[in-house]
């Protein structure tokens, strides 16, 4: 896609020989950790999936997905854990937190900064697994609060939160799996470059070779000449 972007038209089967020939093979999706969870039983609210891996939207803000994933450092006990939003629109990662403890206060903050940079949630659901953060009080009241429709997994089906789970896994895959982190400051550091470039310049195929934030601001001046043109012709 990046050739292609670039006015280069050429068979990805070449470009997979010719990296072969360069030894330009990837060596970083060997390591895998185990899957982080935070289901401690019902202990609160239990939503339907109202979604039901329906994983589209036609306009930002309509769909957001949410989860928690752990990191370790190399010889040490404690864990780093990472709590995103992603809109499933352009699947930017519009708000996250980091926390050496799996608290409420991670998932709450997070999502009290998406709500605060966002214009519109007035037909927004959040998807997410049945973890205690989600059936916790301070959680589905902020969502009744701001009249936001939430929506859960079924128990122990991860692929009902699929492209969450998908970007924890390039995430881990391309800056975590391999490395040598030497503390927290340097993986929270290397955690936060990370998310900054997957939104503005790893491309994806579903956009077109675009990256999340391109795709965002195409669309954007997509709907401002729309608009221009109505204008024009009424």
């Amino acid at each position: 896609m990046v050739l292609k972007n670039k006015g280069f038209n050429i068979n990805h089967k070449k470009v997979l020989r010719i990296m072969r020939e360069e030894s330009l093979l990837c060596t970083k999706f060997k390591n895998r950790s185990r899957k982080y969870s935070s289901y401690k039983g019902q202990i609160g609210k239990v939503a339907d999936n109202i979604v039901r891996r329906q994983f589209s939207a036609t306009k930002p803000n309509q769909l957001w997905l949410t989860d928690v994933t752990e990191f370790r450092l190399r010889g040490k006990e404690e864990k780093l854990y990472l709590s995103p939003i992603l809109d499933l629109y352009n699947s930017e990662i519009i708000s996250y937190t980091l926390s050496n403890h799996p608290t409420t206060k991670l998932t709450n903050t997070m999502l009290e900064k998406a709500i605060n940079k966002t214009k519109d949630i007035s037909k927004l659901i959040i998807h997410s697994d049945q973890g205690f953060h989600y059936q916790h009080s301070s959680w589905t009241k902020k969502l009744e609060k701001m009249n936001i429709r939430q929506s859960m997994s079924r128990k122990g089906n991860c692929l009902d939160n699929s492209p969450m789970e998908n970007f924890f896994g390039i995430l881990k895959q391309e800056m975590y799996y391999g490395e040598d982190f030497t503390s927290y400051d340097h993986l929270i550091s290397e955690i936060e470059k990370y998310i900054k470039w997957y939104n503005e310049d790893r491309i994806k195929t579903k956009l077109n070779g675009m990256s999340p934030v391109m795709g965002y601001v195409k669309s954007f001046v997509y709907q401002l000449l729309l608009i221009g043109c109505e204008l024009i012709f009424f």
